[in-house]
């Protein structure tokens, strides 16, 4: 995934705010099993493939709209903060709704209700925080790793230009 970003971000930099980003959901997931008791089991493990998939996704377009605001000229802080509100609303609508669907999971009986309350309560906690945390944190790690590519690039084309 990273080289695929990378190539996608012409950037050796800007797929670690995206890949950085994620460890804010899968600490959701945990603290969510922790809080109703719930074992580390298969069912939270593949509720947790489908979450880094979700968050990442969310993560790209924040990362996506930020690298085109920076290229029609605003500030890496101005181009961060415009690409997060642009942003807010088209992913806290898919997160609600994501997690709107979850609840009857969360409320099921019988055989299958251990492994269906799993795999809900670990993505609706890691999507609750993953999108809480995400929306502050993606646009910092943005800054940090668009202003260290820009260094980068700055230095080699003055030691291009030197030789």
């Amino acid at each position: 995934m990273y080289f695929l970003l990378a190539a996608q971000y012409e950037s050796y930099f800007l797929p670690l705010a995206v890949l950085l980003s994620v460890p804010c959901g899968i600490l959701g997931v945990f603290v969510a099993i922790n809080l109703f008791g719930i074992n580390n089991n298969i069912y939270v493990q593949v509720g947790l493939v489908m979450l880094i998939g979700l968050l990442s996704k969310n993560a790209i377009l924040i990362v996506e709209f930020a690298v085109q605001k920076r290229e029609s000229g605003l500030s890496i802080y101005d181009a961060a903060v415009e690409a997060a509100r642009l942003r807010l609303r088209p992913i806290i609508m898919t997160s609600l709704a994501f997690i709107a669907g979850l609840i009857p999971l969360t409320m099921t009986v019988g055989s299958s209700a251990q492994g269906n309350q799993s795999v809900s309560i670990g993505a609706a906690g890691g999507m609750l925080m993953g999108v809480i945390l995400g929306i502050f944190i993606i646009p910092v790690l943005y800054i940090v790793f668009q202003g260290l590519h820009e260094k980068v690039n700055n230095r080699l084309a003055l030691d291009e230009e030197e030789d």
